[in-house]
């Protein structure tokens, strides 16, 4: 899941590109236009798809929208049965909305008939992109962005001796990698007010946004580490005992406490543009954020190369699990074009082009490109991507979910940032909410 919000800090303004075919033909009937996110991958896809124009003859244009606006903007399209967009890479929260409603092109026959199967992707982004009702073979999607949360640090930092030194004497182990929260904790806490390299520096950059989604997709990856549950798996829909269970209540005191002890000064708003902005000027030793900003990262001539490290998010005492980032890439059904976006999709899916659109900075869901005995190395995050996208949760994606969304980012914030009520409060309220959202859905 993905978002809502603003990273235009980090990926610059919305950007709308054109791509030509070899030849220059621009004749309308052989034009798709793909909608989505303006971010780096998205830059990657310009790239990757004039391999479809050459091959195909169909030229490509591209409306990519910020962050800021990708949901408001895509959404409206598509409730008003706009023509914009012929293909639309889409959240994982859509699915329901979108089929539901008629948004999207159900691709199940389309699959058989070109032998695509799901079965070649890796299963959580099957479920997570592409399935609607969940863990059912109906798709409405083929997995297309990779992407969970994920974990960077400055390895510069923990490499300095003095610095090695301080901590074991404190801790009594060595500075490396957090395996379990309670050691990223320990390490926030440690560089918290630390001076290095003659600056005052700070432990960790978390989620704290409180007006999309980004304190609830921070505080989802303790909150699946301690036991949290957004539903009885045997009765859909029953929450209490679930969501605010004892786990779940200690896991969301736990995120408040690394809060409160442990990130930079000004950061009760912080999401993915606020993270990276932390780590490349050299705030924080630790970053939460998703591994679509890892590429660029490594590349930073200021904290990247040697100077960054990466790690899977961290255990907890309930499970070791992290929030499912990323999209699918549907055919919209209001499209005059479907025959040739259903070409795109087919020409997308095939083993040859993921395996190049992972090479590109875009992050395939492919099993031949994520079981590659080289791709754990093929990036200094691609071992750390794999092992994530083998333990993602994601976020509700019922046809409901932005009033879900809106609900727990309110008593999620109101306790972490806000300092109202308690953790079960909190959690008990979240309860209601949904329950309240599900009983005017006739789903309770």
């Amino acid at each position: 899941m993905r978002k809502l919000i603003a990273v235009a800090a980090a990926i610059g303004a919305a950007v709308l590109m054109t791509g030509a075919s070899i030849d220059g033909a621009r004749a309308a009937d052989k034009q798709l236009t793909l909608c989505w996110a303006a971010w780096d991958p998205a830059n990657a896809l310009v790239e990757l798809s004039k391999d479809f124009t050459k091959q195909s003859g169909i030229d490509m244009k591209f409306e990519f929208v910020p962050w800021t606006n990708y949901a408001d903007r895509f959404l409206n399209e598509l409730n008003s049965h706009g023509k914009l967009c012929d293909l639309i890479i889409g959240d994982s929260q859509w699915i329901g909305g979108s089929a539901e409603n008629g948004h999207y092109v159900k691709l199940n026959d389309f699959f058989a008939k070109e032998g695509i199967s799901m079965d070649d992707f890796m299963p959580a982004t099957v479920v997570g992109y592409s399935e609607w009702p969940k863990n059912t073979p109906n798709y409405w999607a083929l997995p297309a962005m990779g992407d969970a949360v994920g974990w960077t640090y400055r390895k510069d930092w923990f490499a300095k001796p003095e610095i090695q030194a301080a901590f074991k004497e404190k801790y009594g182990r060595d500075l490396a990698v957090p395996k379990t929260y309670d050691e990223l904790k320990d390490i926030a806490t440690f560089f918290q007010g630390r001076e290095i390299d003659g600056k005052t520096v700070y432990g960790a950059s978390i989620y704290t946004e409180r007006g999309s989604e980004g304190i609830t997709m921070g505080v989802s990856n303790v909150l699946y580490d301690y036991g949290f549950e957004y539903q009885n798996p045997k009765k859909p829909y029953e929450m209490e005992g679930f969501v605010n269970s004892p786990g779940a209540i200690a896991g969301l005191e736990f995120y408040k406490e690394l809060y409160k002890c442990c990130t930079p000064p000004g950061a009760s708003n912080s999401y993915m543009s606020e993270g990276l902005d932390a780590f490349k000027s050299g705030q924080v030793a630790l970053q939460m954020n998703f591994f679509a900003f890892f590429p660029g990262l490594y590349k930073d001539p200021n904290v990247g190369g040697d100077k960054i490290g990466f790690f899977v998010n961290p255990a907890g005492p309930a499970g070791h699990f992290t929030q499912l980032g990323g999209q699918g890439i549907s055919v919209v059904a209001y499209s005059d074009k479907q025959d040739e976006a259903l070409q795109y999709i087919k020409w997308f899916a095939k083993p040859d082009v993921q395996k190049k659109w992972w090479t590109l900075g875009g992050y395939s869901c492919a099993k031949s490109v994520l079981n590659d005995p080289s791709f754990p190395e093929s990036a200094p995050f691609a071992a750390q991507f794999l092992e994530s996208m083998a333990m993602v949760k994601d976020f509700w994606a019922e046809p409901s979910y932005a009033q879900l969304l809106q609900a727990e980012q309110k008593r999620v914030h109101d306790y972490v940032v806000a300092d109202q009520g308690t953790a079960k409060e909190a959690l008990d309220k979240l309860v209601a909410d949904w329950t309240q959202v599900f009983q005017d859905d006739g789903k309770m």
